[in-house]
């Protein structure tokens, strides 16, 4: 084969993060003559932001939004995204635009009921997760289950040295945090830790559990299965009836989560042929992406200067579903495009 030669080293990315420029939310930057720059909280991840940008050219004036991934309002851990400027032409996500989420106690109920099913089994509950957000999210809620007593008393790990550093990141970013995790706080200083949970980032602890039969909950990435520790943790608990495949996220259907999510007899993994006996739960409520409905509130304001919008970060189906709606019940006088790959558009 062609030896490929790669596109950048991690040399190279220390000396792109010395160019790098920190911009805090809603202080608006002038990126140069004409071009302002407005970044607002999106409420998706920790420090997840859209963008606003003002373009003056001869004496014209075209506002130019990107909503990035759009957060959800009322989740736990980080404040509501905060709607964008008006603009003129807009480029939208649309991961969600076809479907509503489950609500929050309805989650919290099945989240505590799956675990409570599995350890009455003796089971493992496996939990593909991603490392920023997700695995915090997942961990606060093991938390708060704990200081009322309802988890029941097996070991948690946090199999994943890169969560693991994301949550010391989120600790020392209270600020980020809303007004219900900072009452929690009072009572509880460490809404990331609790007696029970354990951080793994050694390789020879993460194999352990691979062989260890008592129950347990392993939170271990990539959320999408295809790499990082959780494929070894899928690999080895996928063909015992005992064991739950818990899915909190969007995964590509040619991923080994996403293949799960359509329930299939087998799976490959690591060039085996595998018989799914476990258990697949899947709990697309968690995702830190809004719903119809949220994207819907968080667009509501653009209704009369938005003039062009592009769909993007969505599957042909729901990016036709959200344009379709967005049409009649949001945006009824922009424009909606759908870019295919290889067009280009001027605005």
């Amino acid at each position: 084969h062609d030896i490929r030669q790669p596109l950048y080293t991690e040399e190279d990315v220390f000396e792109a993060l010395k160019l790098f420029q920190s911009i805090p939310y809603e202080r608006s930057f002038v990126v140069r003559p004409g071009v302002e720059l407005l970044f607002r909280d999106a409420g998706h991840i920790l420090g997840s932001a859209s963008v606003w940008l003002s373009i003056t050219e001869k004496d014209k004036t075209t506002r130019v939004a990107f909503t990035g991934d759009i957060g959800r309002p009322d989740r736990p851990i980080l404040g509501d995204p905060l709607p964008m400027e008006p603009a003129d032409v807009i480029i939208c996500e649309s991961t969600y635009g076809d479907r509503l989420h489950e609500e929050a106690p309805q989650e919290f109920v099945r989240f505590e009921q799956i675990i409570r099913d599995t350890i009455l089994e003796r089971g493992k509950v496996i939990i593909p997760a991603f490392s920023l957000g997700r695995t915090q999210e997942l961990v606060y809620l093991l938390d708060q289950m704990a200081n009322k007593g309802s988890l029941p008393r097996i070991p948690v790990y946090v199999d994943s040295p890169l969560s693991v550093n994301a949550t010391d990141v989120f600790r020392q970013h209270p600020e980020c945090f809303d007004a219900d995790l900072r009452r929690y706080m009072l009572h509880d200083s460490d809404p990331f830790g609790f007696n029970s949970l354990h951080y793994v980032k050694d390789v020879n602890e993460s194999k352990k559990l691979n062989t260890a039969h008592e129950p347990m909950i392993i939170i271990s990435s990539s959320g999408m299965g295809n790499a990082g520790r959780v494929k070894h943790h899928l690999f080895n608990s996928i063909e015992h009836a005992r064991n739950t495949i818990l899915i909190v996220g969007y995964a590509t259907p040619e991923t080994p989560v996403g293949h799960l999510r359509t329930m299939p007899a087998e799976i490959k993994l690591f060039g085996k042929v595998k018989r799914v006996r476990a258990r697949i739960e899947i709990m697309d409520s968690f995702s830190a992406h809004g719903d119809q409905l949220e994207m819907s509130d968080f667009l509501a304001n653009q209704k009369d200067s938005a003039k062009k919008v592009f769909l993007v970060h969505g599957t042909t189906d729901r990016l036709q579903t959200w344009k379709q709606h967005l049409q009649r019940h949001v945006l009824p006088n922009a424009v909606i495009e759908m870019p295919q790959l290889g067009q280009s558009f001027t605005i």
